[in-house]
């Protein structure tokens, strides 16, 4: 079908990056499975009521303010005095280490990161469009294929197979927490937001279009073939973008303790839909989360992404600095409306008319093939003819 003629279509050239890419990837992956060590902490460690703050908190590698928080004691509580004199039962205290031990990083899921997103750079920027084609040829670039099994990889293996943690929103909600004291070496937080920041700044939001476990989740219930003439209804940007900036600093508000008077709440947690992958709704409001977010993106598109994710909207400002991305050619263009109807966001509109604070382009590639007089790549920032 299409993917098989696209596949006759590419160059030699690419076919070496076709091959190159894939063999490049097993390799990270690979290399990241031999590294990965096995944590020294077990889930089984044990743990009882008669210790207290400060002897369980190092074992786990937090903060005494961070197991505090997860025993819904004040920041400030005793961290010498024994749990049960605090009145915390096994059963808090054993729901604690579990959930606590459920956000530790899988190191292995970083090397999965790093093959996702390198397979959709080199995929927009190489290998979408065979080289030489002819603009008539323009429906058979850019297949869907290759990208639907990227998504698929990313639910499976960077989702249900590894866990929750990390991801995208994870590194920057952790970041906040470091400024309370919840982690012990907020460096470390601070390093992994950046690891997610840079891969968003070199392929514009590449990590969130094609390697984020629940962005894939929706792009896929978004791609299933139904209810077409809703979809084709968009959600304004400057409604979406409000919500999410407005969540974002609420958030602010109450980690810090200006809302509520008490520090170290964290509203990403009750909405954290990243708790799918390891099966633990703690609270209904995850479990609500999830249903409610799958259910609207059969109609809209990655509604979590547009109204909550907090790195949707970190990203959303780092697009200013991607390297690369899609890129309109303005003196090409007629203003056909071709892309604006087949983004699934206002992304192409805003780029189109030239607004100077476009919606989010997740790199989804579905604009790339639809221009009837050439006017789209997804190229080098400073490229300036695109041809």
């Amino acid at each position: 079908m299409k993917t098989t003629s696209w596949l006759s279509q590419i160059s030699f050239k690419q076919q070496i990056w076709l091959l190159t890419t894939v063999v490049g990837m097993f390799a990270v992956i690979s290399f990241g499975v031999l590294s990965n060590s096995p944590s020294e902490l077990e889930k089984t460690a044990n743990f009882n009521i008669n210790m207290s703050i400060q002897d369980i908190a190092p074992k786990l590698e937090v903060t005494g303010k961070a197991l505090a928080r997860e025993l819904d004691l004040q920041l400030d509580a005793p961290k010498k005095k024994s749990l049960s004199s605090m009145g915390i039962t096994e059963e808090t205290l054993q729901h604690s280490v579990e959930h606590l031990l459920s956000h530790r990083d899988s190191m292995l899921k970083y090397y999965v990161y790093i093959a996702l997103f390198a397979w959709g750079l080199v995929f927009l920027v190489r290998l979408g469009r065979p080289d030489g084609s002819d603009i008539k040829n323009r429906h058979d670039w850019y297949p869907r294929t290759p990208y639907i099994i990227s998504l698929l990889l990313s639910v499976a293996i960077a989702g249900f197979l590894l866990g929750k943690s990390p991801n995208p929103m994870e590194s920057i909600v952790k970041v906040f927490k470091s400024m309370i004291g919840l982690y012990p070496d907020p460096m470390v937080k601070i390093v992994a937001f950046v690891f997610f920041i840079i891969l968003a700044i070199v392929g514009n939001k590449i990590i969130c279009g094609w390697a984020c476990p629940f962005g894939a989740l929706q792009e896929l219930i978004y791609s299933m073939p139904i209810l077409r003439k809703i979809k084709e209804k968009k959600l304004p940007f400057v409604l979406t973008n409000t919500i999410r900036a407005c969540l974002f600093i609420t958030t602010f508000l109450f980690l810090f303790g200006i809302i509520g008077g008490r520090k170290g709440f964290v509203i990403y947690h009750y909405v954290n839909p990243f708790n799918l992958f390891n099966l633990d709704f703690e609270t209904l409001s995850l479990l609500l989360t999830v249903i409610i977010t799958l259910l609207v993106s059969l109609v809209f598109y990655r509604p979590f992404c547009q109204l909550i994710c907090p790195f949707g909207l970190i990203s959303w400002i780092a697009e200013k600095f991607s390297i690369f991305r899609v890129k309109i050619d303005k003196e090409k263009c007629t203003q056909c409306g071709a892309c604006i109807k087949a983004c699934p966001l206002k992304a192409a509109e805003d780029r189109v008319k030239g607004k100077k604070m476009p919606a989010d382009c997740f790199s989804c590639a579905r604009c790339l093939n639809v221009c009837p007089v050439d006017a789209i790549r997804y190229t080098f920032f400073l490229k300036k003819n695109i041809k």
